[in-house]
This record gives C-alpha cells, sequence and structure tokens, in this order.
C-alpha cells in the first residue's frame, strides 16, 4: 500500500512539474509577443521621417555638410496605409451634379479604392532614388534638396520651388528636358543645371518647431543652399508658394542672382486689391482682359480659398483628421482649385495621371506633413498675389513671367507691367494650369529657357 502510494505520488509530482514548465514557457511566449513583437501601426509611425530624423541627428546645426539622401519606406508604413484606407468610413453623396460642395463622393470613391489597392509607392520611391539626393542643415533646419548637373558645359543653374498641394515630385519631368534640351528639341546652350528642394515642412525637409519660416525667411535659406553648392551665378524660378518665395530672392537680390520666373505672378494693383477685399462690383475702367482676371479673383475669393483660409488661421485644427485619415488627407489636397479640371480617369495622355497624383498625396501620407506644410499659410501674413502686399516694386531684378491659362486666374499684361518695372518676358501660352510642370512638362522647359536666355 505504502508503494503504491509513492509511486502516485511521484507521478502527480512530475505532472505539476511539467505543468510548471509549460505555463512558464507561455508566459514567456506571450511576454516575447508583447514587448519584442510591436504592433503593426506602432512600426509603422516609424516611417520614412524618421530616416531624416536620424539623419538630422548625424548633422550638427548649421555647419555646410550635405549628405547623401535615400528614401526607404517602411513596408509596415505601407500596410498600415492600406489598412487605414480600407477602413475608411464614407459620408453621404452631396446633393448637387456639379464640386460646387466640394470634391465628389464617386471621385473619391474611385481613388481611395485604387490606392488601397494597385497603387504602388515602390515606383516613386525608384524614381526618387534614381535621382542625386540630399540633405543639409540651414538655419537649424533640415533642407532636402534633389541637384542635377547638366552634361553641358556653362549650364545656368536653376533653382525651382514648388507649392501646396505640390511636392518635388512636380518637377520631375522637366528634370530632361531642362538639363538636357538637344534630347527634347533644344539647344545645348539652354542648358541648366538644377536645385528642387523641398519647403520646409514638407516632403523629406524638416518640420520647424518653431515660428517664423515664412516666405521670406525661405528665400534666404535658399539663398544660402546655393552658396553651399558653390554657385556664383544662378536664376530661380517658382509657382503657387514658390512664386512669392522666388520673388522675395529678387527682392532680397543675393549676390549671384540674375533673375527669376514665376507662374502666378502678384500683379493685382492696390485699387483693384481693395474693390475685391470690399466684395465691389468690378471697377468701370477695367479692360476686357483685366475684367476677366478680376472676375476669377472674385470667384476664387468667395468660393475656393477656404483651404487656405482654414490653413492660414487654423492649420492644428484641421491637422488632426488629415494625419489621421488618407481620404480626409486625399481630399483636403484635391479640393485645392488647381485640381478642379482634374479625375480620377487612368488616360494615359492625362497630366498628372491617377498615379502621380497619388505620388504626392502618398508622400505628404508618409511624411506625415499635413500640419507642417498647411503651417506656411498661418506664417504668411500677406495676400499672394497683390502687387503691393508682396512689394514687387521693390525687385530690381530682371523677371520673366509664364501665364497659363488654367491658373487660378490670367494675370494681365497691364497689370504685370505695374507690379515690375524690371520685366523682361511676358507670354501667355495656350495650355496649362497651376501645376504647369507636372501638367505640361515640354511647354514649361521651353518657357524656362525662353525666359532666361538674355541673362545667361
Amino acid at each position: 500500500m505504502t508503494k503504491l502510494k509513492k509511486v502516485r505520488y511521484k507521478t502527480r509530482t512530475r505532472t505539476a512539474r511539467v505543468f510548471v514548465l509549460f505555463s512558464r514557457l507561455l508566459i514567456a511566449l506571450f511576454a516575447a509577443t508583447v514587448f519584442l513583437v510591436l504592433p503593426i501601426r506602432v512600426l509603422a509611425q516609424q516611417s520614412v521621417q524618421t530616416r531624416v530624423d536620424q539623419v538630422a541627428e548625424a548633422i550638427s546645426t548649421e555647419n555646410n555638410t550635405i549628405r547623401p539622401f535615400h528614401v526607404q519606406v517602411s513596408q509596415a508604413a505601407i500596410y498600415d496605409l492600406r489598412q487605414r484606407i480600407s477602413a475608411t468610413r464614407w459620408p453621404n453623396k452631396e446633393t448637387v451634379t456639379d464640386q460646387s460642395q466640394g470634391v465628389q463622393l464617386a471621385t473619391m470613391q474611385d481613388l481611395i479604392r485604387y490606392w488601397g489597392t494597385d497603387y504602388d509607392w515602390r515606383k516613386a520611391e525608384a524614381k526618387l532614388n534614381a535621382l542625386p539626393q540630399f540633405i543639409t542643415n540651414i538655419d537649424g533646419l533640415d533642407i532636402h534638396f534633389i541637384h542635377i548637373r547638366s552634361k553641358h558645359p556653362n549650364a545656368l543653374p536653376l533653382i525651382i520651388t514648388h507649392g501646396w498641394p505640390g511636392s518635388v515630385l512636380e518637377q520631375l519631368k522637366v528634370i530632361g528636358p531642362l538639363t538636357d534640351p538637344t534630347a527634347y528639341g533644344g539647344r545645348a546652350e539652354d542648358a541648366f543645371d538644377l536645385v528642387i528642394p523641398s519647403l520646409p515642412g514638407y516632403g523629406f525637409s524638416g518640420k520647424p518647431t518653431g515660428t517664423g519660416w515664412d516666405p521670406d525667411h525661405i528665400a534666404r535659406a535658399w539663398t544660402k543652399l546655393m552658396q553651399r553648392l558653390g554657385y556664383t551665378r544662378y536664376v530661380a524660378q517658382g509657382g503657387d508658394w514658390g512664386s512669392p518665395i522666388t520673388s522675395a530672392m529678387a527682392r532680397q537680390a543675393p549676390a549671384g542672382l540674375l533673375g527669376i520666373h514665376i507662374n502666378l505672378p502678384a500683379t493685382i494693383p492696390p485699387e483693384v486689391a481693395a474693390v475685391l477685399a470690399s466684395g465691389r462690383p468690378a471697377p468701370a475702367a477695367l479692360s476686357e482682359q483685366e475684367r476677366a482676371a478680376f472676375d476669377s479673383l472674385n470667384i476664387f475669393n468667395q468660393k475656393d480659398r477656404a483651404y487656405a483660409v482654414m490653413m492660414g488661421t487654423r492649420p492644428q485644427t484641421i491637422g488632426y483628421g488629415l494625419t489621421d485619415s488618407p481620404a480626409g488627407l486625399a481630399a483636403w489636397l484635391l479640393g485645392h482649385p488647381g485640381f478642379a479640371q482634374w479625375t480620377s480617369s487612368s488616360h494615359a495622355e492625362k497630366s498628372p495621371t491617377k498615379d502621380e497624383v497619388l505620388d504626392d498625396i502618398t508622400l505628404y501620407w508618409l511624411t506625415n506633413s499635413a500640419v507642417s506644410s498647411a503651417r506656411l499659410y498661418w506664417e504668411n501674413k500677406s495676400s499672394l498675389l497683390n502687387a503691393a502686399a508682396q512689394k514687387t516694386d521693390e525687385i530690381s531684378l530682371p523677371v520673366a513671367i509664364t501665364v497659363f491659362p488654367g491658373e487660378i486666374y490670367r494675370a494681365p499684361e497691364t497689370w504685370a507691367r505695374r507690379a515690375f518695372r524690371n520685366l523682361i518676358y511676358f507670354h501667355e501660352v495656350d495650355k496649362g494650369g497651376h501645376f504647369a510642370a507636372w501638367e505640361q512638362p515640354q511647354l514649361f522647359s521651353e518657357e524656362i529657357r525662353a525666359a532666361f536666355r538674355s541673362v545667361r
């Protein structure tokens, strides 16, 4: 009887030990899962911007170091984006048949479905990584830029500035025609070296942690960038935000800047600006072309600039939704009047294409730059289109202007000549809009070559 009890006791003891070991193993596995395998959303937050921040740690503030940059987005970030897209909560359909209430539901659903299933960010990443990209620190902020030197001797250095809701992706199609004009029907003597920076708070550039990065500050930073690259003579070009920034460079007139080219110029005369602000009817003395410009500006002020008002006053408030919802971010960017005629059609001849537009929107998402880009509107305290507000009368350097028909307004030559005392080139073309370099890269490049031919 005693032996039997001992055998049973030993059996129970072994069973207990196995149970304890098994329990400990389960606990260890659980701990590893919790502490070593991070949730995919946490990993996704370590997006491409984290890589930029790591580069920033290696660069001391305000030295002249220029470091190569390579885009490398984690797969976790892409997976998180698709998960969020799949969980989109849709509003009701608009109650009108046009875009008067905003971006239409059918357009958004078509685009978002494609974004979450067929779109491939890696193709955009490969395009960028095929180009020489760099990071340098200016005034305590990391600035990302693309820098392409022409193979042609005596190429003229040109810095091009994008706007909102654009990015350096806008300029990719003009790199070939501008740096290698002979391959695109141009002359070798019209070649440019190109510098294409990402605005502070945009794309792969750093995000300002304090105030003061307004167009004038960015203009001074661009001057430092060109000096750092060793350029002693150069020209500048810009549309959208690039226009006031480039105009500020001309007003500051740094040594080496030979002239500027802008689309969307600030030409509105003071008396016309006052009438637009008051809501009164157009002045009777306006010419037919000036009246058309007045009417376009009036519509823009009354119906189309709500995005600018919100970002100029409460960028942080709108940022929560844009940072949390890919569909919300896409709708906000597409709400810009520059996209008014764009559709989500995949026709090959349509420029920008669906994929190109999604490249731009995805760049904003992956770099988490919805708020940091919007703050440029808050930083700016003056009208972008009013000649007096932009102090155009203080610009003595040569100025060139191209007017694209699909722009927010078509600047009349009479207004342009009043605004810029040294206007050396003015041309209205027959196609293209707000994103001119993106929409009509060949025409845009031809305009740049012609505009700067006399200042070389």
